[in-house]
């Protein structure tokens, strides 16, 4: 994740809960930086800079497969019982995901942001605000990211906004459908390493908390599954830089989150190409 400067978080006017595509965005802050910067992240995000979490010890399910690139398909996917055998998947890392040929339907809102409430382990967070964006410019910031997108082909971007119970953290995570996995991977390099200008735009939500969104202190990052890029922005609800302390609770909440929205939604299309 990095961390742009902070800015009035009165500045911007709240957007409503769906806008429309063509609505400009607000736009956040460019300067950003990863604390997953020092040392390649190929088992995920390690918050090495901040003291460093590992794989966080939450790594179920869908993350498993997201922060280890060597580890098999997750278990809870795996256990599912079927009257019928599966069918072979394809070679490749994410079998069915890895390129878009062999997951052709489209994502959808509902099928990521299945309800507004989640619980992980007794933490509890609430969905705020959603969005899908067919033009896949208008939900990201930086040119290098932009320019991954369009050359990977991207044909959406969804994304939605949590806040965590107690009000202090908030964020956005959202995916992109990209032609292949290698398209995913470039995109992941465009966010490039020290401060961040390349990076999912937050989208605040028109309530008292994730309104703030984009304006302060953000980490954000892109992680590649299969022909998706996985993208995240988190960051305190008054916008202040994190200690090392607090990083982890960031880090946390992303991977709350995305384990419980994104990755449970790919996971289920990596064994089939198709929604659960």
């Amino acid at each position: 994740m990095g961390f742009p400067k902070k800015r009035e978080s009165n500045s911007e006017p709240s957007p409503p809960e769906q806008q429309p595509q063509d609505q400009p965005q607000q736009q956040q802050a460019r300067q950003m930086w990863s604390p997953y910067d020092e040392g390649r992240r190929n088992r995920g995000p390690l918050w090495a800079v901040l003291g460093g979490l590992g794989v966080l010890g939450l790594l179920a399910g869908g993350l498993v497969v997201m922060f280890n690139a060597e580890t098999s398909v997750p278990a809870a996917t795996a256990a599912r019982q079927t009257s019928d055998p599966l069918p072979s998947a394809p070679p490749g890392e994410f079998a069915y995901l890895e390129q878009r040929e062999t997951d052709p339907e489209p994502l959808t809102v509902k099928e990521i942001f299945a309800g507004k409430k989640i619980t992980i382990d007794g933490r509890k967070y609430t969905m705020t605000t959603s969005r899908k964006d067919t033009k896949c410019a208008e939900a990201v910031e930086g040119a290098k990211l932009e320019k991954a997108l369009k050359s990977g082909k991207c044909t959406m971007i969804i994304r939605g906004s949590f806040k965590s119970s107690d009000d202090k953290i908030i964020g956005t995570i959202g995916v992109a459908n990209l032609l292949n996995t290698a398209a995913s991977k470039k995109a992941e390099a465009a966010g490039g390493k020290g401060e961040r200008q390349d990076y999912l735009k937050a989208l605040p939500g028109k309530d008292e908390i994730t309104k703030f969104l984009g304006a302060g202190e953000a980490g954000a990052e892109v992680w590649p599954y299969g022909h998706y890029a996985v993208m995240i922005w988190f960051q305190f609800k008054d916008g202040h830089k994190p200690s090392s302390k607090e990083s982890k609770q960031l880090a946390e909440a992303a991977n709350d989150v995305a384990k419980a929205t994104v990755f449970k939604a790919l996971d289920a299309r990596r064994l089939t190409g198709y929604p659960a």
